[in-house]
């Protein structure tokens, strides 16, 4: 069996090379002390910022596509009713 390898899982900065991404972020977590950032809806790890955009854009199309919706948010979260909600606790009288 071949064994085909992937550059992705590449590391950087030593060169080391791993068949898997899960491999990479354990070898850059102890290895290098590098900071780890996880996907807020899957928890996935990755190293640097810009793949774990990557992911999200891909992997979570749908649920930033509902989030960006502006009737998906509830009334007491749009501005102007948030600025009357804060007005309506004052007065004018001295």
């Amino acid at each position: 069996m071949k064994f085909f390898h992937n550059k992705k899982n590449d590391c950087i900065q030593c060169n080391a090379k791993f068949a898997n991404h899960e491999d990479l972020v354990l070898h850059v977590r102890h290895e290098h002390h590098k900071t780890i950032v996880k996907c807020q809806y899957c928890g996935k790890e990755f190293i640097h910022e810009k793949d774990r955009l990557h992911h999200a854009r891909e992997e979570h199309k749908n649920m930033l596509e509902e989030r960006s919706k502006k009737e998906s948010h509830p009334e007491n979260y749009k501005t102007q009713s948030r600025v009357d909600a804060f007005r309506s606790r004052f007065s004018d009288k001295l």
